[in-house]
């Protein structure tokens, strides 16, 4: 699976002014507006931990956490293939990843939803490792490192490596009182 075009942005933004300071203004938030895209991506690609929600067969909901890399305008993660969300992702693709922090005024949380694609073309493999290897430094390439043999998991298949493209992202801003509420399409 590859991104859908060359970076993968979003073809609308909108504020929603329900969940926004727009409609109960506090000092400093007359002006509020969505977040850029690209302040959204920085934090996609330098967010160390991600939550998975995927679908199982019977409709109850799986979440747990992943490092995942953003490359080339996806998400991109791994699970071994007798995992709970790997066998809920062979059943239903659709998924969704959440990052952000636990600050009731300040950050910016984010949901990706998009279907999960395996990956398994060797090329787009080693690209992937790289954007692991890049984020995740010597988590990744030290023998002590918490992730350590990662790029040959992949590599030899011993675990799924999935992509997921946004279709649609939300991002929930806070900055000290000012709320905002965006909503990317693709």
């Amino acid at each position: 699976m590859t991104a859908q075009g060359p970076a993968n942005e979003p073809t609308a933004t909108e504020l929603d002014a329900r969940y926004s300071s727009a409609l109960n203004p506090r000092p400093g938030a007359a002006d509020v507006t969505a977040t850029d895209w690209a302040e959204a991506r920085r934090q996609l690609e330098t967010a160390e931990i991600f939550w998975v929600s995927t679908v199982r067969p019977d409709g109850r909901l799986h979440v747990t956490p992943v490092i995942a890399a953003w490359h080339d305008g996806a998400v991109y993660f791994s699970t071994g293939a007798q995992e709970q969300k790997a066998k809920n992702l062979a059943h239903h693709g659709h998924c969704a990843l959440t990052t952000g922090g636990n600050s009731l005024t300040e950050g910016l949380d984010l949901v990706v939803e998009g279907t999960a694609g395996q990956v398994a073309d060797p090329a787009l493999l080693e690209e992937v490792i790289a954007a692991y290897e890049a984020k995740y430094t010597w988590h990744i390439t030290s023998p002590e490192g918490t992730f350590h043999g990662i790029g040959d998991a992949f590599r030899k298949g011993d675990v799924v490596v999935f992509a997921v493209a946004p279709t649609t992202a939300y991002g929930f801003g806070r900055d000290d009182g000012v709320y905002t509420h965006t909503r990317w399409t693709f």
